[in-house]
């Protein structure tokens, strides 16, 4: 094993894990919105989508979902799917900004599980599917977002069933293939990059 791996270096896992994890997991406030773990007491004066990860992907703390929050907050409500919903945060934060019906998929059991409890927690109604965004029919909506990477997104462009896009979970130095979309705004953070994208007229 290790000629095929390298060194490898085991330690056994500290009795306090789980108390050090929850120290990473901190509320964010974005907005209206404010997002943090079930340990901890939301602002009064704030909409709480209250996130527990389990064993999939997003806190609401990394800079990629708050640039996708921002971007959704300033867009007309309707409609909306979330493609690659991993904890949810995204389904949630945009069920509780008035966008409806929101239907979440992910390719993953355990964001599918996790997107389900928490939408259970936080009180609102998900359509969660088990879905590939690069394979499966996707159904249609006003917005389609997808915080996801950026090969994936450049093949779900193509594919989406939606007038508008919000998309990230790439760098503000890359150069993202969309034909057939128009850029209608871009933010940066972090030295990530976060899109609007509306389908572009056909010449």
């Amino acid at each position: 094993m290790a000629q095929a791996f390298g060194a490898v270096d085991s330690r056994p896992v500290a009795d306090d894990w789980e108390r050090r994890w929850r120290r990473f997991h901190q509320p964010v406030r974005l907005g209206s919105l404010w997002i943090g773990p079930p340990w901890r007491t939301p602002a009064a004066d704030a909409l709480p989508v209250v996130i527990d990860p389990g064993r999939a992907f997003g806190t609401g703390g990394h800079a990629t979902t708050r640039l996708c929050l921002e971007l959704l907050e300033e867009l007309p409500r309707g409609s909306l799917l979330d493609v690659g919903c991993g904890s949810g945060v995204l389904s949630i934060a945009a069920v509780k900004l008035g966008f409806a019906p929101v239907i979440a998929v992910d390719t993953d059991p355990n964001a599918v599980e996790a997107t389900t409890a928490n939408a259970r927690r936080n009180g609102v109604a998900l359509d969660v599917r088990p879905a590939d965004g690069r394979a499966d029919e996707l159904p249609a909506a006003d917005v389609a977002v997808a915080n996801i990477a950026l090969d994936v997104v450049e093949a779900l462009l193509p594919r989406l069933k939606a007038p508008v896009a919000v998309t990230s979970g790439y760098r503000g130095e890359d150069r993202l293939a969309a034909p057939g979309w128009r850029s209608r705004a871009v933010r940066e953070r972090e030295g990530w990059a976060s899109h609007v994208w509306e389908l572009a007229e056909p010449t």
